[in-house]
């Protein structure tokens, strides 16, 4: 039985980074940069306002204080989006908005709140320094700066720098189409009625909606019965949409009608099937044709499990991306795990800052079949296979949901 790490390496090993495709900058939200972005301007442009007040030279205000303000000129208004056409002189200011460009002749803004204005004039009521409430050219960032390397995530915050540096249009990688595909007599879709022996199937539901959330576009092939023909059928009807990535769910544990093994091992070639993990240790990795096929099981907190632990990372990889891990914590684990087996297992658990510190409960009962369980979770909470005991006080990472 291999380890996660052994395991995970052998599905990483299967795929590669996929073709890059140009996209409108809002459409490149929760893609990957496939270049990287270099900056052909100063943000900002030019040295500008931080407040709203008065650009100023600040040997002028030499002494200032509320008990001796100092009385300046004010020669202009100077909103956002203009460009003062008056030098500050000698004794003289311009009344200025924040994000305007600096004067000629000012090397200083006073804040509003330390003047007082009167017609024409201004009472200084501070000594600022020279560059004091000036916001630099290229304080941000520099022409000719790396700002996004290629392999990054594009958050909102990225949109925005794109919007900033003039990139209408950016080169990111191409979605991973990925295959899901549920399998077992025991499915119904989901608008269908429940009759004695059946259940919804919810693993291509949970499965899509992760596919989706970490950047990739799932293809819903609905459910293949225990039979070979019918998964193989569907495989094929797969492959013909182009997927990147087939996912079924179901038929790969050690019964008599887990076939999912058998069709690998007949349409392609099975590299392995289980892993050292709870929940999440029956899973097939194989190829048809060129495709990767993995063979989650059908519990459906196994199932999600098993994505986060093999399926994400291989599509952030597809994508490009440099960071594949995600966000982890360490946590005080504030309940004991019962039962423990040689596996790694990971706890549904609900992550809270308390007390200056960071605890992980968990979320109910452990079982693979308890969908509940994620639903109240925020975090999955690794415990080694190497650990015999888990008390409650228990130092444990959690990757967070």
């Amino acid at each position: 039985m291999l380890s996660v790490e052994e395991a995970r390496e052998r599905v990483l090993a299967a795929f590669d980074v996929l073709e890059a495709e140009r996209v409108p900058v809002l459409e490149a939200l929760g893609r990957v940069l496939a270049e990287d972005t270099v900056a052909r301007v100063d943000i900002p442009p030019h040295d500008n306002s931080a407040m709203d007040g008065y650009a100023v030279r600040a040997a002028d205000t030499v002494g200032a204080s509320p008990q001796s303000p100092v009385p300046l000129r004010v020669i202009a208004d100077l909103p956002a989006g203009y460009v003062a056409e008056a030098e500050v002189g000698s004794g003289a200011a311009i009344r200025i908005m924040t994000g305007a460009p600096i004067p000629a002749g000012a090397d200083g803004v006073v804040r509003v709140e330390d003047t007082v204005s009167s017609g024409d004039w201004v009472e200084i009521a501070v000594s600022i320094q020279p560059g004091q409430f000036v916001r630099p050219a290229g304080e941000d960032v520099r022409r000719g700066d790396l700002v996004l390397p290629r392999g990054t995530l594009i958050r909102p915050q990225e949109v925005g720098m794109l919007a900033a540096l003039g990139c209408a249009e950016v080169r990111v990688t191409r979605r991973p189409r990925v295959a899901i595909l549920a399998t077992g007599d025991e499915l119904v879709p989901i608008d269908a009625p429940l009759t004695p022996g059946k259940i919804r199937d919810a693993n291509s539901y949970s499965n899509a909606a992760q596919v989706i959330r970490c950047g990739g576009e799932p293809i819903m092939l609905g459910i293949a019965r225990d039979q070979a023909e019918a998964l193989s059928g569907r495989i094929r009807a797969g492959l013909a949409q182009g997927a990147d990535l087939f996912l079924t769910s179901g038929g790969v544990s050690v019964g008599d009608f887990d076939i999912v093994k058998e069709v690998l091992a007949a349409e392609g070639q099975i590299g392995f099937w289980r892993v050292r993990m709870k929940p999440g240790k029956p899973l097939a990795f194989g190829h048809i044709g060129e495709v990767p096929v993995l063979g989650l099981p059908g519990n459906p907190v196994s199932a999600m499990v098993s994505f986060e632990t093999f399926v994400r990372p291989a599509i952030l990889k597809m994508l490009g991306a440099t960071d594949r891990e995600g966000m982890r914590v360490e946590a005080t684990l504030v309940d004991a795990l019962p039962h423990k087996d040689e596996r790694r297992h990971y706890l549904r658990v609900r992550v809270a800052w308390e007390g200056g510190e960071v605890h992980a409960y968990l979320t109910g009962g452990q079982g693979s079949g308890i969908l509940s369980s994620m639903v109240k979770a925020n975090g999955l909470a690794i415990i080694s296979e190497d650990w015999a005991r888990v008390e409650a006080g228990t130092r444990v990472q959690v990757i967070l949901l």
